[in-house]
């Protein structure tokens, strides 16, 4: 991770700096992808009142930036509440990854779950469809005759998909 730390307005100190850094170290506990962090400390000084103003950018793979602003009293203080919002939003991020694959669990155990049931009922099959020229119902008729298959699929001289069945009393039907 690429971590940046700039100081407007005051100066950096080592402390100040290892500080941040520390900060930055607790947020990879989320073990998401931060490609680089960037913190820039500000003072502000508004009607003789001094006060300090943080904010950090975290930039995610394959996500959006997070940025996150924080003002308070005391340096340590407003670092500190910016690592808290911080990692929650972090938090929320990993939960949402983790939550995604938990689905995609289930999914695979339901699926097991559902296969286990259907092995009791008969083998389903796939063949594929000879529908290279139409035919005549005549000779879609004379096709199943010749084959001990229970209907026949075909396409007719119109183009149509049609379906030729035996039916239980020994004729035939069409759909």
């Amino acid at each position: 991770m690429n971590t940046s730390i700039v100081g407007k307005q005051f100066e950096l100190t080592d402390a100040i700096k290892s500080y941040v850094e520390n900060a930055f170290d607790t947020l990879s506990k989320y073990q998401l992808d931060i490609i680089s962090a960037r913190c820039v400390l500000s003072a502000d000084e508004k009607q003789g009142k001094k006060g300090f103003s943080v904010e950090f950018a975290l930039n995610l793979a394959r996500k959006n930036t997070i940025v996150i602003r924080q003002k308070d009293k005391d340096l340590y203080a407003a670092i500190d509440l910016t690592v808290e919002r911080a990692s929650k939003v972090l938090r929320r991020e990993h939960d949402k990854m983790t939550t995604v694959k938990g689905k995609a669990d289930d999914k695979a155990q339901r699926q097991q779950i559902g296969e286990e049931a259907v092995e009791g009922v008969d083998e389903i099959v796939p063949t594929e469809l000879e529908l290279y020229k139409p035919l005549e119902i005549e000779e879609a008729l004379n096709e199943l005759k010749n084959s001990d298959r229970q209907f026949y699929v075909f396409n007719d001289i119109d183009a149509r998909m049609r379906v030729i069945y035996k039916r239980t009393d020994g004729k035939f039907g069409l759909y």
